[in-house]
C-alpha cells in the first residue's frame, strides 16, 4: 500500500470528497428572525425530505419497470439533496440542534443530524416514515406528500431567509416532477383494472389517517392542499375517504414503530465509526 493510504484508516474508508453545501453561501440569519424557530422549522423540512427519500430509495430494482425504477431512485436523491440543504441550514442558523460527537470528530453538521439523533429528536411526518407497500402504496403516498410539501416550499420561497428561499426555490422544481409522476399513476391506476383500481383504494385508506399531519393547523395551506386532492379525486373517480386523523404528530416526536427499523439500518455505519471522514 502506498505510504499516502498507510495513516489513516478512516479516511481510507470514508473519503474526503464532500463539501459544506452552504460553502461561500452568507448564512447569517436576517435581522427580525428568530434564528431557533427558522432552525426548526428547516429540521422539520430535513426529515421530512430525508426519511421520505430512505422510503423511495428501498423501491430501488423492485419497481414494475425499469423506467419507473429509475424515475423513483431519482426522486429519492431529489430529496436526500434537500435534505442534505435543509439540515446544513438548520446546523447554521441554531448549532444547538446539532447533537455532541465525540472530540475531534469530522462528522459534518448535516450527517450529525441524520446520522446521530434518535427516533423521538426526528421531526418528520408520519407518513414520510411508515413502512413501504405495494406499488400503488408507493403512488398514493407521493401524491399525499408532494402535493402538500409543494404548497408549502412554494410560500418559502418568499422567505426572508435567503437561504431557505434558495432551497425552496430549488425544491419546487423538483416536487413539482414528484408531483405529477405521483399524479398520472394514480389516474392510470384508477382507471387500469379491476385489481389496479382496488388496490390504489386501499392503500388511499391505510394513508389517508397520516395526511392530515402534513399542513397542520394551517387552514390556508390545508385547503389548498385539499382543492388540488379533490381535483385528482374527481378526475380518476376516487371517493375522499373519510377516516379520521391520528391523533399526535411526528413534529413533536411522536413516530410509528417503523422510524426505529428504518433509523438504525440507516445510521448502523455512520454509528459504528462516529469519527469516520465521509
Amino acid at each position: 500500500m502506498n505510504d499516502e493510504f498507510a495513516g489513516d484508516s478512516s479516511q481510507w474508508a470514508f473519503g474526503t470528497g464532500f463539501e459544506d453545501p452552504l460553502a461561500g453561501v452568507d448564512t447569517t440569519v436576517p435581522p427580525g428572525v428568530d434564528a431557533a424557530e427558522l432552525a426548526a422549522r428547516c429540521l422539520m423540512l430535513g426529515d421530512d425530505a430525508l426519511i421520505m427519500s430512505q422510503r423511495l430509495a428501498e423501491w430501488c430494482s423492485r419497481a414494475p419497470d425499469l423506467e419507473e425504477d429509475i424515475a423513483l431512485a431519482n426522486m429519492a436523491l431529489d430529496l436526500l439533496g434537500q435534505a442534505r440543504l435543509l439540515l446544513s441550514r438548520a446546523a447554521a442558523a441554531d448549532p444547538g440542534v446539532v447533537p455532541a460527537l465525540p472530540e475531534g470528530s469530522p462528522v459534518p453538521a448535516e450527517d450529525a443530524l441524520a446520522y446521530f439523533r434518535d427516533a423521538e429528536q426526528f421531526r418528520n411526518v408520519r407518513l414520510a416514515e411508515v413502512e413501504n407497500g405495494d406499488f400503488a402504496h408507493v403512488v398514493v403516498r407521493l401524491l399525499l406528500f408532494s402535493v402538500a410539501r409543494l404548497a408549502l416550499l412554494e410560500r418559502l420561497r418568499t422567505s426572508r431567509d435567503q437561504v431557505l428561499a434558495a432551497v425552496a426555490a430549488k425544491g419546487v422544481k423538483e416536487i413539482t416532477y414528484h408531483r405529477d409522476w405521483a399524479g398520472r399513476w394514480f389516474l392510470t391506476l384508477a382507471q387500469g383494472t379491476e385489481e389496479s383500481r382496488r388496490r390504489l383504494v386501499a392503500a388511499l385508506d391505510a394513508l389517508w389517517p397520516y395526511q392530515a399531519e402534513l399542513t397542520g393547523f394551517d387552514v390556508e395551506l390545508r385547503d389548498e392542499v385539499d382543492a388540488v386532492l379533490d381535483q385528482v379525486f374527481a378526475v380518476s373517480g376516487v371517493e375522499r375517504p373519510e377516516r379520521a386523523p391520528l391523533p399526535g404528530t411526528g413534529r413533536d416526536g411522536a413516530h410509528t414503530d417503523a422510524l426505529g427499523p428504518l433509523l438504525a439500518e440507516m445510521q448502523v455505519v455512520a454509528r459504528a465509526h462516529p469519527s469516520g471522514r465521509w
